[in-house]
């Protein structure tokens, strides 16, 4: 948790305590359920690893192989939705459990978003709901990041 510790310095006690309420609901909630395999990628079919604390604090774990993958985030830093629904259509293989489970999603990286504590977190909790639908609701899904069915 090395990079929100970074993130969490200079915030009020106050500030700080909120997000490390939202963060230990998230932790508390995944004790209980398996690590679901995330290959996250970019709109080349690249391994991306931008996000694997991220990810990790949300109960997945970066997949290597792709065809192994329960999940698959694609991710690229300046692509919006629009961008993202245009391009991933041909990146797509149907061999890919991931396609066959309509468990694909869209990540929005806004590129005027600051990384803050604030962000981060909100960022931790969107890849929990993608990765535990059902457990957790936070509402960003529509705007942030979308399930993409192929």
């Amino acid at each position: 948790m090395s990079f929100l510790n970074d993130l969490f310095i200079g915030l009020d006690a106050a500030q700080q305590e909120e997000l490390q309420e939202r963060l230990d609901l998230v932790e508390h909630k995944i004790k209980f359920m398996d690590k679901m395999p995330v290959a996250c990628l970019d709109t080349s079919n690249n391994p991306e690893y931008f996000l694997s604390e991220e990810i990790s604090l949300a109960g997945g774990m970066i997949e290597a192989d792709i065809l192994s993958a329960v999940f698959i985030i694609y991710y690229q830093p300046g692509k919006t939705l629009t961008d993202l629904m245009r391009e991933v259509p041909a990146a797509l293989n149907t061999d890919w459990q991931a396609v066959q489970n309509n468990r694909v999603i869209l990540l929005n990286d806004d590129v005027n978003r600051e990384r803050t504590a604030e962000n981060a977190v909100s960022l931790i909790e969107d890849i929990a709901e993608m990765l535990h639908p059902g457990s957790f609701i936070f509402g960003h899904e529509g705007d942030k990041w979308i399930r993409f069915g192929a």
